[in-house]
């Protein structure tokens, strides 16, 4: 049903459907004069768009007064869009109230930390716990719903835009008495609550439901179990919201898929989005890329990890940029070969659509110097007859629609409870970057030509010969006893300083760390021993390491020392183990060796598994290979990580995007991407 809907089927010449990616932007038809709609329609049919997403931002165009409502334009657009064979994407269009509903509201709007009331006059100013607010949102949605079930246009439904962007965490008092419903779902007691929030220590024991408050603004650092409990309700918070909206939309339209648009990537943190992929149809995605040496590998890793939330379904990529954002330092612009590089990097990841923020540049607001597929220069441009190209090239990639990524060897798992725990106050550092050291493993297996999947704790790991967990911090017993039995039954475990420290409470495991793991990995560290700003140490192996270091000492004659440090307070303590048990192994790294320290080190961590480059040697490193399989075709991206043009001997199959420099041999273009179809093994 997934690929169906995002393949945009279409009659072949048999009769049957045939598929398509899907194609196409947000567009926001109500920002422009009506007869730039019919130039909109032209363009859009030369550059291939099938799919928009509409409606986003029109709340207060569609219901521009509380007993009001305009409905004529969008029901225009959408059977002008209908009429060119270009499906809708319809938005709920509850992701920014209007004027009339916060002036007569203003109980509607989000509370910070500090007390601060937020104001209108941008956007997402909600509160997702606010009655009130949901009230008037379903309301919306309902109308929408009833009046569009049955438009031909129709063919998915995009809840709100990119919930909890700006408003995850509001500590209101509407947050408060739902967080204390939600608290008291999650223990029941309050002695359990007490007792899992460790209120023994400065004298914050509860007696009353009613004294418990979100983690609001304090004189010293507030309780961390109740920080953390205050991220996952925000999380579910807005999930409730989500499933609100989802539940009317399949009752009035049990035909239409129903989506809403994550955002995987660096700096989103505050939404679970591995607890929220099962309460929609299919997983869309927004992704922006953050200028740096590892940009393209984060986008992969986004992307990669988008794949694994959607347990390696095709998935939706909702928005991404044709050139330039807005909102960052400075915003420069994508060079020759970018635009569409990215666009397929996601499609080699499991997207089945490839979508940009947005359709028509715009010409007043707050994103009107964020690019789009028509820029301010108009159709005469570079960007436009870039993304005309790409156009063609997604329609020459029809063959993959619907296809599932195929596993790799090596997988590395990403936990947001962890991401959250590990980043609190009032620990050894707060220097410790969970996002980025999961990208310096990525990167460093994408260095040494290795294909990863990006996954989640809940993922069957057994799939996979070796399973790298960086900064696992928070590991509930389950947990532990499945890291354990993978180990023992074959598999390769790896993970990192930090790991393996706290419970699902965020209570200490006791006994020495890293706590959880520290039988698996036979070793024991009585301290944690950080590094300050600017300094390092060197392992004995040649490597380097930043950040943390452990006191750590070896408890199992199992275990073998990979690599000591070589000075410093540690010198001659073990920094790199690895413990053999069962048919499997444990290792262990207790300092940050950052990118080029990872790439020397993971050869002896990937032998023990068995672990190779599937890359001939002149590929790897320069190449990222990815694999897409169906209907017994193995689907080969290769994706060039250079300015320069790479040669790939040794492959054979038919080229769908690309060119053979000779039989056997492939050309990847600088910034390019080469696609080969082969008859699956």
């Amino acid at each position: 049903m997934i690929s169906t809907l995002l393949s945009q089927p279409q009659p072949g010449p048999d009769g049957g459907p045939t598929h398509r990616i899907a194609y196409g932007a947000d567009y926001n038809p109500d920002q422009w004069p009506r007869e730039v709609w019919d130039e909109d329609v032209r363009l859009m049919l030369e550059a291939g768009v099938n799919i928009v997403s509409l409606a986003i931002f029109s709340w207060a165009r569609i219901q521009p007064a509380e007993d009001r409502w305009d409905f004529g334009w969008l029901d225009e657009v959408m059977d002008l869009l209908h009429a060119h064979g270009i499906g809708v994407d319809l938005a709920t269009a509850t992701a920014s109230p209007p004027p009339w509903l916060t002036t007569a509201h203003p109980e509607i709007l989000p509370v910070t930390a500090s007390g601060e009331t937020l104001s209108p006059g941008a956007r997402q100013h909600w509160r997702p716990t606010s009655p009130v607010f949901r009230t008037h949102a379903l309301r919306l949605v309902t109308a929408l719903a009833t009046r569009y079930a049955d438009h031909p246009a129709l063919v998915a439904w995009h809840i709100s835009n990119e919930l909890g962007c700006h408003n995850v965490h509001d500590y209101s008092d509407d947050a408060a008495r739902a967080f204390r419903d939600w608290l008291r779902a999650r223990y029941e007691t309050l002695d359990r609550l007490n007792e899992a929030w460790g209120t023994a220590f400065w004298s914050q024991r509860y007696s009353d439901w009613q004294q418990i408050l979100p983690p609001r603004l304090a004189a010293s650092h507030p309780n961390p179990t109740q920080q953390l409990d205050f991220k996952r309700f925000s999380s579910d918070a807005l999930k409730e919201h989500l499933r609100a909206e989802r539940d009317i939309l399949r009752r009035l339209t049990p035909h239409v898929p129903v989506t809403t648009n994550f955002m995987v990537m660096p700096g989103i943190k505050g939404m679970n989005y591995a607890d929220w992929a099962d309460e929609i149809d299919f997983v869309s995605n927004d992704h922006y890329t953050h200028p740096g040496p590892q940009a393209q590998d984060e986008l992969s890793f986004s992307a990669n990890l988008t794949s694994g939330i959607s347990g390696g379904r095709p998935w939706f990529l909702m928005e991404h940029s044709t050139s330039a954002v807005n909102w960052q330092p400075v915003n420069l612009p994508k060079e020759t070969g970018e635009l569409a590089r990215d666009s397929l990097l996601h499609v080699a990841h499991g997207a089945d659509a490839v979508c940009f923020f947005q359709w028509r540049q715009s010409a007043a607001g707050a994103e009107k110097y964020h690019s789009a597929m028509v820029p301010h220069a108009g159709a005469d441009s570079d960007v436009f007859r870039t993304v005309a190209a790409l156009g063609g090239t997604l329609r020459e990639l029809a063959p993959v629609a619907g296809s599932v990524r195929e596993p790799a060897q090596a997988a590395i798992v990403f936990d947001w409870e962890s991401w959250w725990a590990s980043e609190q106050d009032s620990h050894p550092t707060s220097r410790l970057n969970y996002h980025q050291e999961a990208l310096d493993w990525y990167s460093a297996l994408l260095d040494l030509g290795i294909r990863a999947d990006v996954v989640t704790t809940a993922t069957d790991l057994d799939r996979y010969r070796l399973v790298v967990a960086p900064v696992l911090h928070m590991i509930p017993a389950t947990l532990a006893k499945r890291l354990t039995r993978y180990a023992e039954n074959g598999g390769h475990l790896v993970t990192t300083y930090f790991s393996g420290i706290v419970d699902e409470n965020d209570h200490v495991w006791l006994g020495g760390y890293p706590g959880a793991l520290r039988d698996i990995l036979g070793i024991r560290a009585q301290e944690f021993a950080p590094l300050p700003d600017g300094s390092s140490v060197p392992l004995d192996d040649g490597t380097t390491g930043t950040l943390w270091t452990d006191h750590l000492a070896v408890t199992d004659p199992a275990t073998e020392v990979l690599a000591r440090y070589a000075a410093g307070e540690q010198a001659g303590r073990p920094a790199v183990t690895r413990r053999a048990t069962g048919t499997g192994s444990a290792g262990y790294v207790s300092t940050r060796l950052g990118r080029d320290g990872l790439t020397r080190l993971l050869p002896r961590l990937l032998a023990p598994a068995g672990v190779e480059s599937e890359l001939p040697k002149e590929a790897r490193g320069r190449v990222e290979a990815t694999v897409r399989t169906a209907d017994g075709s193995r689907y080969l991206f290769l994706v060039n990580r250079t300015d320069e043009q790479v040669t790939v001997p040794g492959l054979a199959g038919e080229v769908l995007v690309g060119e053979a420099a000779a039989p056997g041999a492939l050309v990847v273009a600088p910034r390019g991407v080469t696609v080969l179809r082969q008859p699956a093994v």
